[in-house]
């Protein structure tokens, strides 16, 4: 018998579970939506500050702003940071949660 055994390729064996890379995958970009949701949010609060800002700045000048526009932006961005503080609050304990398991 004259086999050759140099014939014979070993292909690279996966060793992960099935679904695994693909659970993964899934949770580095659900992770990168969560930060990228939450940094828009932030940002739009921020926005609704310096609106409000604005536009007291304008009523106090004098230059044509008028006081029902400035209230309407500064409760805007009054309820935008506390709805961002509650959610601030509950990442917060949900993180507390997480760690105070037990494994």
């Amino acid at each position: 018998m004259n086999s050759s055994i140099s014939s014979i390729r070993i292909l690279p064996v996966d060793i992960t579970p099935p679904g695994a890379a693909a659970a993964a995958a899934r949770t580095e970009d659900s992770n990168s939506d969560f930060m990228t949701a939450l940094q828009q949010s932030m940002d739009a609060v921020e926005g609704a500050q310096g609106e409000a800002q604005t536009q007291v700045a304008q009523l106090l000048n004098g230059n044509g702003a008028d006081l029902h526009s400035a209230m309407i932006a500064v409760e805007k961005a009054d309820l935008s940071f506390q709805l961002m503080m509650q959610v601030r609050n509950k990442i917060v304990q949900a993180y507390q949660q997480v760690s105070n398991m037990q494994f």
